[in-house]
Order: C-alpha cells, then sequence, then structure tokens
C-alpha cells in the first residue's frame, strides 16, 4: 500500500489534451455561393419592404404639405386653426367642431374624426381582448386535442371572412338584435361597429396569444404542479407572464388592425361626425371611412383634397408610433422576464 501510494505521488499527472481552438470566419473559410445569394435576397427584399413603406409616406405626406404653404388653401379652409379648435361657425351659437367639407363655408374640423376613430377603436378592443385571451387560454390549456383540432381552425377562419361581408353583417343582423335589445336611438351606431370589428381582430389576438401559450416550457408547468399549485394557478402565475411578451404583440398588432380597418366602420358606424366620446350608441365616423367615402369625389389639388392626405398622414404617423411604443414594451417584457429567469 505504501509502495502505491508513493508511486501515485511520484508520477507526473496526465498531459492536457488542448482543445482546437476555433478558426474566425475570415480565415480558410468560404461561404457556399447558394447561401450568399439567399443571404443577399432575404436582405434585398427586407429593403424592399422599407422603400415601399417609406414611398407610400413619402407619397401621401407630398399631397398634404402644401397645404401648410399654399395661401389659397389656407383661406379656404379658414386657417390652419380650424382643422384643430372649435370655431363659431354661422348658424351656430357656440363654437363648435365641425366636419363638413361640402357646403357654402366648408368645415374641416378634424377632432371629430380622432373622437369617432378612438372611441371605435377603444370599443373594438375592450370586445376582442377578452375574448381573444379567454379563447386562446381554453384552447391552449383546457381543451383537450380532438376539440383543439377542431376550434382552433375555427375561430382562425374568422380571419379568412372578408370586412365587407362583416359590414353586412353588421348592417343586417348585429344592427337590428342591438336596437331591439338595448333600444338605441340609431340603428347605426360605434357599437354595432366595433361588435363587428372585434370579429375581425379576435382572430389576431387568439392565434399569436395561443401560440405563445403553448411555446412555454412544460417543465415550468409541471414544476408548479409537483409544487402542489392548482391548474388555474400555474396559468395566472407561470404560463401568462411567460407567454407575456407574445401576448403583448398579440395585443398591438390587434390593435393596428382596429385602426386601419375601413369598410366594417363605414357601413355600420353611421357615419355621423359628432363628438360624444362616452356614448357608444351614437352615431361615429373614422379617419378610415372619411377617407374611403370623400377621396374619389374631390378634385385633386383642392383643400378638401390636402386635408384628406393630412388625415391619412396623420394616420400613417399615428399608427407607426404605436408599433414602435409595442415594440419597445415587448422588449422590455422580454429582459425583465430573462432577469427574472437568470435570478
Amino acid at each position: 500500500m505504501q509502495a502505491q501510494a508513493q508511486e501515485q505521488l511520484t508520477t507526473p499527472p496526465p498531459a492536457r489534451v488542448s482543445r482546437p481552438s476555433r478558426l474566425p470566419l475570415g480565415s480558410g473559410f468560404k461561404t457556399p455561393l447558394s447561401h450568399r445569394l439567399a443571404e443577399g435576397m432575404i436582405r434585398g427584399i427586407a429593403l424592399l419592404a422599407i422603400l415601399a413603406i417609406a414611398s407610400i409616406f413619402l407619397v401621401v405626406a407630398k399631397e398634404a404639405l402644401p397645404l401648410f404653404f399654399e395661401h389659397d388653401a389656407i383661406d379656404e379652409i379658414g386657417g390652419l386653426d380650424a382643422l384643430l379648435f372649435a370655431r363659431t361657425w354661422p348658424g351656430y351659437e357656440t363654437a363648435r367642431h365641425i366636419w363638413q367639407p361640402v357646403g357654402s363655408i366648408p368645415k374641416f374640423d378634424m377632432v371629430p374624426l380622432f373622437t369617432g376613430t378612438l372611441k371605435v377603436t377603444v370599443l373594438s378592443m375592450l370586445i376582442a381582448t377578452p375574448l381573444s385571451l379567454l379563447s386562446a387560454i381554453y384552447v391552449s390549456q383546457y381543451a383537450g386535442r380532438r376539440t383543439r383540432e377542431w376550434l382552433k381552425p375555427a375561430i382562425e377562419l374568422l380571419a379568412s371572412v372578408p370586412s365587407v361581408v362583416l359590414g353586412f353583417f353588421a348592417l343586417m343582423v348585429l344592427a337590428t338584435v342591438t336596437q331591439s335589445v338595448l333600444g338605441t336611438t340609431y340603428r347605426l351606431n360605434a357599437l354595432v361597429a366595433s361588435m363587428a370589428l372585434s370579429l375581425a381582430v379576435i382572430p389576431i389576438i387568439f392565434t399569436i396569444t395561443e401560440d405563445a401559450l403553448r411555446a412555454v416550457p412544460r417543465e415550468m408547468e409541471a414544476a408548479a404542479l409537483a409544487l402542489g399549485a392548482h391548474k388555474h394557478q400555474v396559468i395566472l402565475r407561470v404560463t401568462l407572464p411567460a407567454a407575456l411578451p407574445g401576448i403583448a404583440a398579440a395585443v398591438i398588432l390587434g390593435l393596428g388592425r382596429a385602426i386601419g380597418e375601413t369598410m366594417v366602420v363605414l357601413m355600420a358606424s353611421g357615419n355621423a361626425a359628432v363628438i360624444e366620446l362616452f356614448n357608444p350608441v351614437s352615431s361615429a365616423r373614422t379617419i378610415t371611412a372619411t377617407l374611403a367615402s370623400e377621396l374619389g369625389e374631390v378634385t385633386p389639388g383642392d383643400a378638401h383634397w390636402r386635408v384628406l392626405f393630412l388625415l391619412g398622414t396623420v394616420l400613417f404617423i399615428f399608427t407607426f408610433i404605436i408599433n414602435r411604443v409595442g415594440a419597445n414594451v415587448i422588449e422590455r417584457l422580454r429582459r425583465r422576464l430573462s432577469a427574472e429567469a437568470a435570478s
């Protein structure tokens, strides 16, 4: 035993086998031509998409900018302040926001259009978001395989329904049912348009949310269940927080769809440019419906034409801001969840 121990002490340790260091990308390794072509094609398509968006914005903004420099157009709209500030118009006793571009005295106040867009969008999101989230939770967490196989495609099939069909459904069915149940004064109003618009938003939020919930590692849920948590506790405290970036992305995409929808609000909102922000059963007129109904009937280059393109520019900028803010929120959520997982 002593001789064996002495032999172990005197025997030198085995030499470490050095692993070959990683070669830098540029040293002797050549990317295949097919890979380079594919990379260049992808880069070109991405740049083309960016150029297309920038071109659309420049074309729309180019038609709106002369409104701020042409004195004839400024005089025709009654001054630039008439676009946003209330004014006492002939025939009215108090200052009011009025959108009435056709008449002896054109009125181009854009505030009623902003108010109508905001009201219809918020109502539709209040209807679509909880329904979509609850449906996604049921399909991803509770439904069996056979139920999921027919329920998920059935909900996603709403995305393929044309907007004009949804508008016709709201015009003929939802408006009648809403008036008979609630006794509304106006048959077509913001609530009817919002319910129809939510049918277009639900499949977008549902699909992305369901995918985000199913992407949560099952090990996390299994660990929570092993600790004695109930199913609803696991969903509320583990699954939903882990899928929060995907859920936020789904809601933001749905919001963009709600703001940009045209045919549904054009057919079902009543198209009355009134400011009744907290009255859901009053008529409303959105920016998109105004552009769709009036742009084809105006003379190119006149004040009405310029104001409509200004509305399109404002809508474009507002949508871009929402997307950027949403992207920042999603990135912060991902960083926070990564930090919590690491700690």
